[in-house]
């Protein structure tokens, strides 16, 4: 029984693509001492078998495009920060997007953790980086508190149940100053499919299911970080449109990424006269000017710090000496000339 005042809370980042219905009433349901309960809406087993599948096809390279932009622009990010990190964790590292682009003058030490251990067999890593293995749940992060200066995860915290929860596993292993450093889908990607299953599901079956799942926006990943114990965040976006000879296309290669529907309450079959539809609506709607249709895949970058006394401290309340209406007086250069451009 729910302890009183307490609300059940839905904490989680949703998938790319799925005939997901939301009913809690079928969900899994695990209570926690002192938390509230979590709503499991993902198989981690079957997401597991998904990566498992995908890293075993022969063209597996083919379908990693998009993780391997987004993994090579987070080391790029890693490298920005003028420090050297001496253990850092790779969460979700799938084939090694973030490891592969990982300098060895910038990370002493980095371990790659994953789901799936064929995804973690293919890693090759960068040259003079020190880097291990290890199979892990990302739901289940457990490194020892105070033991990491770096966390790096690529694409892959949308899978997961409980979001709060694996944020503060990540602040309580990274040390004072630590820093975590993502990426994650946004609340746009795939909005142009997400329609057109819409539209021709209304068309065909008179309602309609959300087959492509919400994402999380912005504001809820700084709030996330916020709730997780992380300070000074730094969060932007960027969009990823990307080109397809046809919906069919787009919907194959999201399969090949192991970005399939992975619910508990999904379900199994969609009718091939509501697909036929959605790929005419898709290629009337979102037509590219060469030929094809177009997807777009936002992605939310941020950096959050785990707090430290040496880390730069707001001033205490009332400790301001000039007034917000004095602004352009202090900012008047001495002589009385106003500060401008020169042409």
């Amino acid at each position: 029984m729910r302890p009183p005042g307490v609300s059940m809370r839905l904490c989680k980042m949703f998938p790319l693509v799925g005939n997901v219905i939301r009913n809690a009433g079928s969900a899994t349901l695990h209570h926690r001492s002192y938390c509230t309960p979590v709503v499991n809406i993902f198989d981690r087993n079957v997401k597991r078998l998904q990566r498992e599948r995908a890293a075993k096809r022969d063209d597996v390279e083919l379908y990693d495009y998009i993780k391997e932009e987004v993994g090579y622009r987070l080391a790029d990010r890693i490298f920005d920060i003028k420090r050297q990190f001496t253990n850092a964790v790779d969460l979700g590292a799938g084939r090694g997007y973030v490891t592969n682009h990982v300098l060895g003058e910038t990370v002493q030490k980095l371990t790659a953790i994953d789901l799936s251990p064929a995804m973690l067999a293919q890693i090759k890593g960068s040259p003079g980086l020190d880097f291990s293995v290890r199979e892990m749940d990302e739901e289940r992060f457990a490194f020892e508190p105070d033991s990491l200066d770096l966390v790096v995860s690529s694409l892959s915290m949308h899978w997961i149940n409980d979001l709060p929860a694996c944020f503060r596993a990540v602040n309580r292993a990274l040390k004072p100053d630590g820093v975590f450093i993502g990426a994650m889908f946004g609340g746009d990607t795939l909005y142009e499919l997400r329609s057109a299953l819409q539209l021709a599901e209304q068309e065909r079956r008179g309602g309609l299911a959300p087959h492509v799942s919400p994402f999380t926006q912005i504001r809820d990943v700084g709030m996330l970080l916020n709730r997780g114990g992380f300070t000074m965040l730094t969060i932007d976006t960027d969009e990823l449109v990307i080109g397809y000879p046809s919906m069919y296309e787009l919907m194959f290669d999201l399969q090949g990424m192991a970005e399939s529907n992975a619910a508990f309450n999904r379900p199994l079959h969609v009718g091939r006269d509501t697909l036929m539809a959605a790929a005419a609506i898709y290629r009337d709607m979102y037509a590219r000017k060469e030929e094809g249709v177009s997807a777009t895949f936002q992605i939310i970058f941020f950096v959050g710090w785990k707090p430290c006394a040496s880390q730069p401290q707001p001033a205490e309340r009332g400790s301001g000496t000039v007034s917000l209406k004095d602004l352009g007086k202090v900012m008047t250069p001495k002589g009385g000339a106003s500060s401008g451009c020169k042409s």
